[in-house]
């Protein structure tokens, strides 16, 4: 994109994590997931802003997950790491409101991914029996999710929004 470009939508959605205890964990693994999760989406946003800024509008939509505000065992680092997303999130849209500019993130529950493929069919079980719409989300569900927050009014900004089959 050159600098007469603009930008109307940015989505961040990367993510990475790492299932293990945290002394098990070496300082590259926990680098990877951080800079994977959390610095890619500080790089994407420093690169969309300006452009973005130049309309006076712009939306951005952050992926995060419930465990950036609930934590899990064995995933701290990734919990870590979407906790920033959460914060990052909520201090941007207050940076880029004055400018027109929503930022707004979604928090997935389970959501059926490769992401989930470690777990065994009863691991599987176990947790569906914890959420109370008694299935994992699908990820057209969450696509939707962001295409309606792409979409949304411009008043929206700061919020982040579980997506989470009324889990957390």
């Amino acid at each position: 994109m050159d600098e007469t470009e603009s930008l109307d939508v940015l989505i961040n959605n990367a993510g990475i994590a790492y299932y293990g205890l945290l002394q098990d964990m070496t300082f590259d693994e926990w680098d990877s997931v951080l800079r994977t999760n959390l610095t890619s989406m500080f790089l994407t946003c420093r690169e969309a802003i300006p452009k973005m800024l130049r309309n006076r509008s712009g939306k951005i939509i952050n992926v995060s997950s419930v465990w950036g505000s609930a934590g899990a065992a064995l995933e701290s680092a990734y919990s870590a790491s979407k906790g920033g997303v959460d914060a990052f999130t909520r201090a941007l849209a207050k940076e880029l409101a004055p400018s027109n500019i929503q930022v707004n993130a979604i928090a997935p529950g389970v959501i059926d991914t490769d992401m989930n493929k470690h777990l065994s069919p009863e691991e599987r079980s176990a947790l569906i029996s914890e959420i109370p719409a008694d299935r994992m989300g699908r990820a057209e569900e969450a696509a939707e999710l962001i295409f309606q927050l792409a979409e949304s009014n411009s008043y929206l900004t700061g919020q982040v929004i579980s997506l989470n089959g009324g889990w957390f």
